[in-house]
């Protein structure tokens, strides 16, 4: 079967307990199609580049997939009679990714991922003294 990761927008004035009946619900119709959901992250409400039918923020879900294209193809169905759905995006991928997705991880988790050290890192005003002091010596 095909992996897939998908994320959705839900309005941002529907409560949290109405985005867990909407993950439930969209889960729910994953697996009656035969689609197994691996992973689902709730990534909390935030604020979007731009409004979206007047919403300036949204609840955003991302799930994991492993099932048949039929499948999403009845989500994305759903999703686009569904009215709390702002958008969706859905992604064929090769293999998932392990642990926690980048949105969950903090800021120092993602800057160990990169490999950047908080002393590797210069700030302005320190490169700019330090430019000065090498100038004047």
């Amino acid at each position: 079967m095909a992996l897939y990761e998908q994320v959705v927008i839900a309005r941002q004035d529907i409560s949290s307990a109405q985005v867990d009946g909407l993950i439930d619900q969209l889960k729910q119709i994953a697996e009656e199609q035969g689609a197994k959901v691996t992973k689902e992250e709730y990534w909390g409400l935030k604020t979007m580049a731009y409004r979206i039918k007047k919403n300036r923020k949204g609840h955003y879900v991302l799930f994991n997939l492993d099932g048949p294209s039929a499948a999403i193809k009845e989500m994305e169905r759903n999703m686009h009679l569904n009215e709390d759905v702002l958008r969706y995006l859905t992604l064929r991928v090769e293999e998932f990714e392990e642990g926690p997705s980048i949105m969950m991880q903090n800021r120092r988790d993602r800057r160990e991922r990169r490999g950047e050290d908080e002393e590797s890192r210069e700030r302005p005003a320190e490169a700019k003294a330090e430019k000065t002091e090498k100038a004047e010596a």
